[in-house]
């Protein structure tokens, strides 16, 4: 082909965040369609911290799909993967099936190229699968043509990547139906309802889990019988509860359950035969230590909660940021010869702390614990970004050098 008449690809880049459950999301009870046992809530972290994104490109000269994640290029026929795609190309030709003139039907037959970064640690608990799908799938959508519901898609990819499909406060209704359609995601409230809620993300570990979440929910189904109570006799009011204070602003009860769901999801990973561990001395240091320092106020003014890993992430109202950060380096001090910010995102001004909590925290200091705290807040949902500058893809359909 001559080189004036080389088709340069269509191109797509979004961004899609992390979210955390405060209701977890444990098990499965159709592993082919991600379909879980209960349903789940979680809040959209914002991207300015956290995010996965995504660059898609399709063009006829491209010979087969191809995905590089993180630099690194992975197996495109895996099987949620494939899933995602053969969703939204059906939904495409679908819509131009049925007359729908603005899906181009050329890009229906040509082939995609994917390139996804994380600007955070893949893997390590930090729900890099959830944005990772969310991104995709909404990027995907973009290149196809295809609007609407979408959650459902994103849920065969990663369950819990439904909820990243929104931004704010979001439920993935667990559904009813075998065929999986009843079974999407929400938003309770937008980002903006809450504007004095902060999320410290307490980064342990940055390491792979030793128990993958798709292995350890499948064991967990299959041994424990502490996780079928919580599906069916504890979640539904915890649900109910838990939305209630999302619209009433309650932080008293918000705290309270998002601890006592976390502390129950761990426990079904101990009843699991063989027991799953994914918490260690540093994170059972900081529920100590939230414990402590709600104890000698009174009343509950930070929550934790740990999903499939060791990092501890701490809900909190923006006016106990500061202290609350302070008596954090006291309990772990920050080793500052790592070359890296103990602590990044939004910036928070140090304050001085009072003997009397000083002397309320009962925790002997554990150096290093804390590798460095992501501080942040609730945020939007999938964006697409405009400037082309921002591709990951170049112009031949490959990974930039600096992608």
């Amino acid at each position: 082909m001559p080189k004036d008449t080389v088709v340069k690809p269509a191109t797509v880049t979004c961004t899609a965040p992390v979210n955390i459950a405060v209701v977890k999301y444990w098990g499965k009870r159709n592993e082919g369609l991600i379909l879980p046992i209960n349903s789940s809530l979680s809040v959209t972290l914002h991207q300015d911290q956290l995010k996965t994104t995504t660059t898609v490109a399709s063009c006829r000269s491209f010979q087969e799909d191809r995905i590089w994640l993180n630099g690194k290029e992975e197996d495109i026929n895996h099987p949620r993967l494939q899933s995602c795609l053969r969703e939204i190309r059906r939904l495409a030709r679908k819509r131009r099936n049925d007359g729908d003139s603005s899906v181009d039907v050329g890009c229906l037959s040509h082939k995609v190229h994917i390139c996804s970064v994380n600007n955070f640690p893949t893997a390590a608990g930090l729900a890099s699968s959830a944005a990772g799908f969310a991104c995709l799938v909404y990027t995907l959508a973009k290149v196809y043509g295809v609007d609407g519901e979408l959650s459902g898609i994103a849920r065969q990819g990663s369950g819990s990547a439904c909820r990243s499909m929104y931004g704010g406060f979001v439920q993935w209704i667990m559904g009813e139906r075998e065929d999986g359609k009843d079974s999407v995601a929400q938003q309770v409230e937008p980002e903006s309802h809450w504007p004095d809620l902060r999320v410290l993300v307490l980064v342990a570990s940055a390491e792979r889990k030793p128990v993958g979440s798709t292995a350890g929910m499948q064991t967990s189904v299959e041994t424990s019988n502490l996780l079928k109570h919580r599906a069916e006799s504890v979640v539904p009011d915890r649900m109910k509860q838990m939305i209630e204070a999302v619209h009433k602003k309650d932080f008293a009860t918000f705290a309270e359950l998002t601890m006592r769901d976390s502390n129950q999801f761990h426990a079904t990973c101990l009843d699991t035969f063989p027991p799953i561990f994914y918490l260690n001395t540093v994170s059972r240091h900081v529920i100590s230590l939230v414990h402590q320092y709600n104890r000698h106020y009174g009343e509950a003014r930070v929550a934790y909660t740990f999903d499939a890993g060791p990092n501890a992430v701490i809900y909190t109202l923006q006016q106990h940021v500061a202290e609350f950060l302070q008596v954090v380096r006291l309990v772990f001090p920050p080793d500052n010869n790592n070359g890296k910010t103990f602590l990044t995102g939004l910036q928070v001004e140090p304050v001085e702390i009072s003997e009397e909590l000083k002397n309320a925290i009962c925790l002997e200091p554990m150096s290093k614990g804390i590798s460095y705290i992501i501080s942040t807040q609730a945020g939007p949902g999938p964006r697409v970004l405009e400037d082309p500058g921002q591709h990951l893809l170049g112009s031949d359909g490959l990974p930039k050098t600096d992608a």
